[in-house]
């Protein structure tokens, strides 16, 4: 099979064959980042940051503890939220709407600080780890039940008339029809605010939580290193968010199925 191979959208290809060229792809952008460094003359000084190497793994260790915890905390609550923005009862469909509006239309950042130093100080919640895993499954969550809420009412009218017309309880209907047809829709824009999660809990060092990058600035103001701090920052979120990637286009491929 040739190298320079044109497939097909939606196409499989051999694992060996992908492999190559990911490979190539990834040589030829770290060759063009030498060449960039190269023409600034950066003298890089890893030794300057070598002391610090447990506090990096420390506020690495505290991130895939805190994104960990968010991934559930806000697939929890979009599933929730998007059942109750589709329940009967207008109030609580008005919440929900609600709900997904207001985390939607504010920063992150400003629904942080609101939320730690006025929501948590009211109700005397002091652990700051706690309040970041909250503070992200609820930012999260909102974007979760938009993306559950639209993979839903993508099935078609006619396969619910067709699953009630059989005798199926609403609970078997979400079993058996509605929610194996979802996953399929739902997985690549699931898979990317997952990613954004794990990235976003970045924030949560302006609250002074000892997470990576938090700790990545604390050693740069140290050592006055930038780049030797931040590019191992970058190659850590790499690390959780590729595996995630890959994971989701697994499930993907299983979920698979000709509509």
């Amino acid at each position: 099979m040739p190298f320079w191979l044109k497939l097909k959208p939606g196409s499989q290809v051999s694992p060996s064959i992908w492999f190559c060229h990911l490979s190539t792809a990834f040589l030829v952008l770290a060759l063009l980042f030498t060449l960039a460094f190269n023409q600034i003359s950066y003298h890089w000084q890893w030794e300057a940051i070598w002391t610090y190497r447990l506090k990096f793994l420390n506020g690495w260790l505290v991130t895939v503890a805190i994104s960990l915890a968010a991934l559930i905390g806000s697939t929890l609550i979009g599933a929730g939220n998007a059942l109750a923005m589709r329940s009967t009862w207008l109030p609580v469909r008005a919440f929900a709407t609600l709900y997904v509006e207001l985390i939607r239309g504010t920063p992150l950042l400003v629904q942080i600080l609101i939320f730690f130093y006025v929501i948590a100080n009211a109700m005397n919640i002091e652990n700051r780890y706690l309040a970041g895993i909250v503070i992200l499954s609820l930012f999260a969550g909102a974007y979760i039940s938009e993306i559950i809420r639209a993979g839903i009412e993508g099935i078609s009218e006619t396969q619910l008339e067709s699953a009630k017309a059989i005798g199926l309880t609403p609970i078997q209907t979400y079993r058996f029809v509605i929610i194996p047809q979802a996953i399929r829709q739902i997985l690549p824009p699931l898979a990317g605010q997952f990613v954004s999660l794990i990235k976003d809990s970045s924030l949560l060092s302006i609250i002074s939580i000892s997470e990576f990058t938090l700790n990545a600035q604390d050693v740069n103001a140290l050592t006055y290193s930038t780049f030797e701090c931040y590019l191992p920052l970058s190659i850590g979120y790499l690390v959780l968010t590729l595996p995630l990637s890959a994971w989701t286009r697994n499930l993907e491929r299983k979920f698979m199925y000709a509509a």
